[in-house]
């Protein structure tokens, strides 16, 4: 688990389409948005890094491990809207609202070592050989589970093979505690797939570890880019009569200008 303190601070502006530096095209980025909007969460962040590494198999991307994945998705990420990042989180003692902000290098991990394809580890009484959770694992997750029962689940699929004092048991045979154990070395093995904001409430001073689900992050940023270039594309064409291609093939600067023309 990669834990990052993230600072609390007063509301910083929308990145806007200017401070783009685009690594994709912007048709690029709207084609993957229009297509992530009907798929569930594992397969959109799938698709998003089919723009990161677009001459991948998808389904040797789907093998990733999720800090793979997820280090992929922060560099597309930063190529995009830059490095900095903004969020916010309900304080879950007082209810009040923070917005967060912090850089893509603060939830960026190093991995401990290069990583493996499986592992046998002992846990107590348990010796289990595993391999990390990737993308396909996430996809059976069920909706609205809570976080042990989808824990107990990721686990469950990625050991291969569990003794009990010397006897094979089932991987839905573990005990909690075994669970628990093998799902906090997960962790270690692979810290960017699982990252950790710490962070403190501006007006109760509770503080707390929040998840930074990092493929839902990137997924809404683009959504919010889409919606606005949307408009813009439509504003444009209202006022110039040109197609969409040709308005997406500009530079964000460019269409910006135009923009401030039409509004003058």
């Amino acid at each position: 688990m990669l834990k990052c303190p993230s600072r609390v601070s007063r509301p910083s502006p929308t990145q806007h389409d200017l401070q783009m530096d685009y690594a994709p095209t912007a048709a690029d980025l709207l084609n993957v948005w229009e297509l992530g909007r009907s798929q569930p969460p594992a397969d959109r962040a799938l698709s998003l890094l089919q723009v990161a590494r677009r001459e991948s198999p998808r389904e040797a991307l789907a093998r990733f491990g999720i800090g793979c994945r997820d280090a992929e998705l922060l560099k597309l990420r930063e190529k995009i809207f830059g490095p900095g990042m903004t969020g916010h989180a309900n304080c879950p003692a007082c209810g009040q609202q923070m917005e967060l902000n912090f850089t893509v290098a603060e939830v960026q991990a190093t991995p401990l070592a290069e990583l493996a394809e499986t592992y046998t580890e002992i846990f107590d009484e348990y010796e289990i050989t595993f391999r990390l959770p990737n993308s396909t694992d996430v996809a059976t997750l069920v909706p609205g589970d809570d976080l042990a029962a989808q824990k107990r689940r990721l686990v469950q699929r990625c050991v291969l093979k569990a003794k009990c004092s010397g006897q094979l048991v089932a991987a839905d045979q573990l005990g909690e505690h075994a669970v628990t154990a093998l799902s906090e070395r997960m962790s270690e093995l692979d810290p960017q797939g699982d990252v950790q904001l710490a962070l403190t409430c501006p007006l109760c001073r509770h503080r707390w570890d929040a998840l930074l689900d990092i493929a839902s992050f990137v997924w809404s940023e683009i959504h919010a880019w889409a919606v606005r270039l949307l408009h813009d594309v439509h504003a444009l064409a209202l006022a110039y009569g040109w197609r969409e291609g040709d308005i997406l093939t500009m530079t964000p600067w460019r269409r910006q200008a135009y923009l401030e023309l039409i509004g003058q």
